[in-house]
């Protein structure tokens, strides 16, 4: 049944688990509206959270959004609704990147599992075993992202170290351009307000011997980092992709990429994004090989396999939607 009315307590639920979502450098760049006239939510773009060095097109934040979006669909059928959401409903209003109205009881129920999943999921950035994906996790992953008309493709581990030199020349691009390196380090101060840059024990270990290209937020190795510890030998990588490029493909990749990252939670299996190649046109190009004589754009690398949890990124404080 769905629920009669929207509390105070229930919205904050809604918001809770859309803001729960991963987002580029967690910037978490997004706002909410509520209309209670019809009961929808608007999802729009905060602009001012925006990347203009890393994400100059805004295709990452899109991303983000979509799954901000995706979690808020999940928790609205937890409780009890149709939610039905709307991408791009306003061509006049740019910001305005989705909806979800909160229509009658819901149809089909999200699964009990995805939405205890959503509050539990956030990235491991330590290093996973070499132990291989069971496949038929694999396999539903691929589903989960075929739900949302998005591709999600394995890479071969023939492949995985000739995509891992995209990504690591990339890392050396963004080190050495001074404009992204400050404005990293500046959400990073943003989000860690008591640390110079991101601290090592949040960082997880840097990989000595390459064959893991991870992110350093502070654009610089802290003096007494520990000692880098050794990635898996055989990463298990896969890319999320899809048959257009625009602002619509981007929130459905975002939609995508949150139901893969709750499916790989419930199974247990720990997750990181290596954004890192896509920020840079030419290697984001090669990412992903042509597929039946057309392009594919890659939307998001995923890092998956068996390792600790790692710690958290923090989250902002749930915001109170505004009135539409």
């Amino acid at each position: 049944m769905p629920a009669t009315a929207l509390d105070a307590f229930t919205l904050e639920k809604l918001i809770g688990a859309a803001v729960a979502a991963p987002s580029i450098h967690n910037t978490q760049p997004w706002r909410f509206r509520l209309d209670l006239g019809t009961l929808t939510l608007q999802m729009r773009a905060a602009t001012d959270r925006a990347l203009r060095h890393t994400d100059p097109t805004g295709r990452a934040l899109h991303v983000s959004v979509g799954c901000a979006l995706f979690n808020l669909r999940v928790a609205a059928a937890h409780f009890g609704w149709e939610p039905v959401p709307r991408l791009l409903p306003r061509p006049d209003q740019p910001d305005l990147l989705a909806t979800v109205r909160l229509a009658g009881a819901v149809r089909t129920p999200a699964p009990m599992a995805l939405y205890e999943a959503l509050w539990r999921r956030h990235s491991s950035r330590l290093p996973f075993s070499d132990r291989a994906l069971p496949t038929t996790v694999v396999t539903e992953l691929q589903d989960a992202a075929r739900a949302d008309g998005v591709d999600l493709h394995l890479v071969p581990p023939t492949d995985a170290g000739a995509l891992l030199r995209l990504i690591g020349e990339a890392e050396h691009r963004n080190d050495a351009d001074t404009d992204r390196a400050a404005e990293s380090r500046r959400w990073v101060r943003a989000t860690y307000p008591a640390a110079d840059g991101l601290l090592p024990d949040v960082v997880g270990p840097q990989d000595s011997l390459g064959r893991i290209p991870m992110r350093d937020f502070s654009a610089r190795r802290r003096p007494g980092a520990p000692t880098a510890v050794p990635f898996e030998s055989h990463p298990h990588l896969l890319v999320l992709s899809t048959d257009h490029d625009h602002r619509a493909d981007w929130l459905r990749a975002g939609q995508a990429l949150e139901h893969v990252l709750l499916v790989v939670t419930v199974h247990g299996v720990r997750a990181s994004l290596l954004h890192q190649a896509l920020e840079w046109p030419d290697l984001r190009k090669r990412l992903v090989p042509p597929v039946g004589g057309g392009p594919r754009h890659a939307q998001m690398v995923i890092r998956a396999g068996c390792g600790p949890e790692g710690p958290a990124s923090p989250r902002l404080p749930v915001p109170t939607p505004g009135p539409g």
